[in-house]
């Protein structure tokens, strides 16, 4: 079955190379979907992107294994996700979007074994067979102030239009969070950069998500020419890793505020993010559970309690150094009180990274990036899992002994047609789930996306 499905992929790539050359993907395929779609028009956008990675790692040393172990022997895993993102202009700045997917495969071990997971396009709740999901179904409105104007560009959720600069857009429906928050150019999109969780976002923003990483909710962005300010409300799931969503009124909502400011620097080009969240869920405690004593787990489910507040902040930076080089970087942290409820096993984290592109060696589509992260956690969540914590979101080896889970990524994205790519990717992970008895682990990744 999975050569199968890696063969389809590559006998559909090689056709649209043989069959397209045009600089740009959309004037490429948008005659296309004008012949195949006669609605076709400026009032629609409609595009399709499919990523398949394949990734593993060799044996590695473990003193001991638990629950949410990365297995210590050798195992490789592939997957498969496919989107087809529709838009629709409902009238002057109003518009609906949606996204049917298929998704197939694991991540590693299921999605579990390290708070820095090393593929950003696997999702905790993946499957053996080709699943159907709708990821995104919203509404957004655009409410112009007036002005000076800018083109957006036609793309996945995006129609193409003049807005104006200064403007209010409201949005509101099942997306993710990070569609809007958290953004960065050099550091953001799995399917073609970093892919490992501490590169893509802010690790320890406890966004809300479902299973497959979306939830509901609304943002009310403002936007000027030098700055834009966003406020997202966004429901929790009602256990962890679950995908029914729990509301209790507007007491139980994860809320982030983001300013993101715009300036140059020393003549280049940069971009300053500062979100500030504020979450409230039905959580278990650990300091009441490890003062019950007995079996952890079995104390932290008795705490589970409506209204455990979490709380943090990230800062997102990125800094063009060169017309072909790129940094950024990321810093989050969070209380780290109560179980950690959305994205990851992580109360701390820090970030850097360089992208450069392939102008030096005539090849000025590709990319290649390389990146460094450390990762930590509280005190009262440490003596959890020294405790045999194995509950939570995605770690737990039964015992700890800490230290922070460093990791080094690095890849190469060979731009072989205007609208696919195909890489490897390298990681090495240092004190996997915050334990220096496990690791390091080496993980290889092949990459194949597509997009038109």
């Amino acid at each position: 079955m999975r050569k199968r499905t890696a063969l389809a992929y590559a006998i559909a790539i090689l056709i649209f190379a043989s069959s397209a050359h045009a600089d740009d993907p959309a004037a490429t395929f948008d005659p296309i979907k004008t012949q195949l779609l006669p609605f076709y028009n400026d009032d629609w956008s409609i595009y399709t992107t499919a990523t398949a990675i394949y990734q593993g790692y060799p044996s590695f040393h473990a003193a001991y294994s638990g629950a949410q172990s990365l297995p210590a022997s050798s195992q490789w895993k592939n997957l498969e996700v496919v989107d087809l993102f529709i838009g629709r202009r409902l009238w002057q700045g109003g518009a609906i979007y949606i996204d049917p997917q298929f998704y197939r495969g694991f991540g590693l071990n299921g999605t579990i074994g390290m708070a820095g997971f090393p593929d950003g396009e696997a999702n905790k709740g993946g499957t053996d067979y080709i699943a159907p999901l709708l990821a995104r179904a919203y509404f957004q409105q655009t409410f112009g102030f007036g002005g000076p104007t800018e083109t957006i560009d036609r793309g996945p959720n995006q129609l193409g239009e003049v807005v104006d600069v200064s403007r209010l857009t409201v949005t509101a429906g099942k997306f993710s969070y990070t569609d809007i928050f958290d953004n960065n150019s050099y550091a953001h999109n799995p399917e073609t950069q970093f892919m490992n969780w501490s590169f893509m976002d802010s690790l320890a923003w406890d966004w809300a998500q479902d299973s497959k990483g979306y939830a509901w909710g609304g943002v009310i962005e403002w936007n000027e020419k030098d700055w834009a300010l966003r406020y997202g409300a966004m429901a929790p799931v009602n256990t962890i890793n679950g995908d029914r969503f729990r509301l209790h009124g507007i007491n139980e909502l994860d809320h982030a505020i983001e300013l993101e400011e715009r300036y140059n620097f020393i003549d280049r080009p940069g971009k300053t993010r500062w979100l500030v969240f504020y979450n409230r869920e039905m959580a278990g405690n650990f300091s009441e559970a490890l003062a019950m004593g007995g079996d952890i787990d079995t104390a932290l489910a008795t705490t589970h309690e409506y209204g455990r507040e979490e709380y943090g902040f990230a800062v997102n930076i990125e800094q063009q150094i060169l017309d072909d080089l790129g940094a950024f970087a990321r810093l989050s942290w969070n209380n780290g009180q109560n179980e950690n409820f959305g994205f990851s096993q992580a109360n701390e984290s820090i970030a850097l990274g360089l992208s450069l592109q392939g102008k030096k060696w005539g090849r000025d589509d590709d990319v290649v990036g390389f990146a460094v992260a450390m990762n930590g956690i509280s005190n009262v969540q440490r003596k959890a899992l020294q405790a045999g914590y194995t509950t939570g979101l995605i770690i737990g080896d039964g015992n700890l002994s800490y230290s922070g889970e460093s990791i080094m990524e690095t890849y190469y994205n060979y731009k072989f047609a205007d609208y696919a790519s195909f890489g490897p990717d390298y990681q090495f992970a240092l004190n996997p789930s915050y334990n220096t008895d496990r690791g390091p682990v080496n993980i290889f990744a092949a990459r194949l996306h597509v997009g038109f």
